[in-house]
């Protein structure tokens, strides 16, 4: 088994580092404590530019087409940096995924080359409501048709990108008499949609430069067009989708993560107490050795479930597995780093206090820890039935 990044891969994770320390980590600090936001977008224009809005999108659309494996490590690196960023970059390739699976020709050729080239900042993915979070099939946002349009009613929450995305992937239900979850469908909405308003935005514990806010449908008239996939299909479509996203999410973690043992490691090499350096302590040594290893295996089930997603095979239940476990590492990894550096990790005066706060997200997002944990039991059970 060859666990190794061919020269391909090994290309883009090292150009996504680069990038990360000379472009994104300078100005992080200051895009966290809501300084001038330009940067934020100058640096996503030039992520367009290099190709990392597309990653695992086909060329005929403007992508890469490095493929997924590609696409998690080089998450991870600007996650290093930058997890603001990488949620950007992380959502803007889920959007244009879904379009390329289940979008037409018309709508592929529409919008994911605008994505993909910074002609739009972001795209969005308009699924969570307050009374369908986990349970997305609850959802109550609804679309009737009126002639040959679509009438949308209703609002979404919690919607990364929202103020500056050029076309939301939106979610609403077709048919309120089918079976639950059964009757709602997908839909393609742009920005300047009568009848779509951006509405209020979240103060959040981090990841502050990714702005996350309501977004309100009020008689929200769409073209019949503007169905994306069969009608009636959506649920299956979001599921689907939502395992893919994981990935993205689990390799942003393990970045957060790195950045924070990392950043604990130098600390500790130049810090002294008791007349030694604190890497001398056999208790900080179990610490990094504990946390890197954890770290480590995050990364293989990350590579794991993206291989699999690349080869075509069924990939949901290493995708959560690898979520789960990634997400969680890099939580304890930022506490481990906040208490090596002891009160000074409290502090705004190092990054690893925004690194913890950063990673905190990474539990609830794209499927909180435990409904990543009923997914993997349900899958296990299924398979001794």
């Amino acid at each position: 088994m060859d666990l190794d990044l061919n020269e391909e891969q090994k290309l883009i994770q090292q150009t996504a580092r680069e990038f990360a320390e000379a472009e994104l980590a300078p100005v992080a600090g200051q895009l966290d404590q809501g300084g001038d936001q330009q940067p934020f977008f100058d640096n996503l224009q030039k992520l367009a530019e290099l190709g990392f809005m597309g990653l695992n999108v086909r060329e005929e659309y403007g992508g890469a087409e490095t493929g997924v494996v590609a696409f998690s490590v080089a998450l991870t690196e600007i996650a290093r940096a930058c997890a603001s960023t990488a949620v950007t970059l992380s959502v803007n390739n889920m959007v244009c995924e879904v379009i390329q699976s289940v979008g037409n020709q018309e709508q592929c050729q529409q919008y994911i080359p605008k994505i993909c080239s910074g002609t739009y900042p972001a795209g969005a993915f308009a699924l969570t409501e307050t009374g369908a979070g986990s349970d997305p099939a609850g959802m109550t946002t609804s679309a009737v048709q009126d002639g040959t349009d679509w009438v949308l009613n209703g609002s979404k929450i919690f919607i990364t990108s929202a103020p500056y995305a050029g076309v939301f992937v939106v979610w609403a239900v077709t048919d309120k008499n089918a079976p639950k979850g059964k009757g709602i469908s997908c839909f393609l909405v742009e920005r300047d949609t009568p009848g779509l308003s951006i509405g209020k935005k979240e103060e959040k514990m981090g990841q502050h430069a990714s702005a996350t806010n309501e977004v309100v449908f009020t008689d929200c008239r769409i073209p019949q067009s503007a169905l994306m996939g069969e009608l009636n299909d959506g649920f299956r479509i979001a599921v689907g989708e939502l395992a893919g996203g994981r990935i993205g999410i689990g390799s942003l973690a393990l970045g957060v993560g790195l950045a924070a043992v990392e950043s604990a490691t130098n600390y500790a090499l130049e810090r002294k107490q008791f007349g030694q350096k604190l890497v001398d302590f056999q208790a900080i040594q179990w610490k990094l050795a504990d946390t890197f290893t954890e770290l480590e295996a995050a990364r293989l089930l990350l590579m794991n479930a993206a291989f699999q997603k690349e080869q075509g095979r069924s990939f949901a239940r290493a995708a959560s597995m690898a979520k789960l476990f990634a997400s969680e590492s890099a939580n304890r990894a930022c506490y481990e780093a906040l208490q090596i550096f002891g009160g000074y990790g409290y502090t705004s005066e190092f990054p690893v206090e925004r690194y913890a706060r950063d990673a905190r997200i990474t539990t609830i997002y794209e499927g909180t820890s435990e409904i990543q944990r009923l997914i993997i039991a349900r899958d296990i059970l299924q398979s001794f039935d």
